[in-house]
């Protein structure tokens, strides 16, 4: 379904600066897979999520979506069969413009193309209104309020909405529950859940929580230093603890996990 062939990506290749962000990493996701990514900072998760998503083009190596070569096919392109969340409650929303406006935008993006808001039609509206009940926030009630008015979580509940309407080949979800707090977080995971499961959509998630990362999903990568290190699923993975994890990293980099926040999750 995705299927990355040995990518690579450096940055300010020959300055002092370079980075190497991505360093020949395979990965091959089946239809239907909801994987959990896991990994210190700069370890190369939301590189790898732009890589995919188009934000740059990959230096070397392949990306192919559901048997199509899309390695240079630009980001907005690509955003008709990808959707991402992104840690900012603030990112994937006009906020001037209202809620209604907002899943007109995402609905004709990824259903019809260049079409018009004149192409949305009142069964559309009505779409939009039940699908926005299943949030159980009452936004259905306020569609022709501004965005920009909503909290963080009712944003990120609706981006998320936004993201799935017309669902998606592949859904990235980059930390998109980190900045919110924990009840409001709790509500948007579950949301999020119900919407994977429902259409069976190929998800990928970054988390920096270690029990969701084994919690949610049936697969569970992580990454290091561009790479992935770990790759569990099914069985070997119903089996392993939040302690198993530390060990199979320390055993993939010979070096202890040393990120705070991942760590303070336990």
């Amino acid at each position: 379904m995705l299927e990355l062939k040995n990518i690579s990506k450096t940055f300010n290749p020959g300055t002092p600066n370079e980075k190497c962000a991505l360093k020949n990493l395979s990965l091959r996701l089946e239809q239907g897979d909801f994987v959990t990514i896991i990994g210190s900072n700069g370890a190369g998760k939301s590189t790898l999520f732009n890589a995919v998503a188009g934000s740059f083009y990959v230096d070397e190596g392949s990306v192919c979506l559901s048997g199509q070569d899309i390695t240079f096919l630009p980001e907005h392109k690509r955003s008709r069969a990808i959707g991402r969340l992104f840690q900012d409650p603030l990112k994937g929303t006009a906020p001037s413009m209202t809620i209604e406006e907002n899943l007109a935008l995402a609905f004709l993006r990824s259903s019809r193309g260049k079409a018009s808001f004149s192409r949305i039609s009142k069964a559309d509206k009505e779409l939009f209104r039940e699908r926005l009940s299943r949030l159980n926030m009452g936004l259905e009630d306020r569609m022709r309020q501004p965005v920009g008015l909503l909290s963080g979580g009712q944003r990120q509940a609706l981006t998320l909405l936004m993201a799935t309407l017309v669902p998606p080949q592949l859904l990235l979800l980059d930390e998109h529950t980190a900045a919110l707090d924990p009840a409001t977080a709790d509500k948007v995971l579950e949301l999020t859940r119900q919407v994977v499961a429902e259409d069976r959509i190929t998800c990928m998630m970054i988390t920096h929580n270690m029990n969701q990362a084994l919690e949610l999903g049936n697969r569970t990568l992580m990454m290091a230093d561009g790479g992935i290190v770990l790759d569990v699923a099914g069985k070997e993975r119903a089996g392993l603890t939040v302690d198993d994890l530390l060990t199979r990293f320390r055993a993939g980099t010979g070096k202890n996990l040393d990120n705070d926040r991942i760590l303070l999750s336990k």
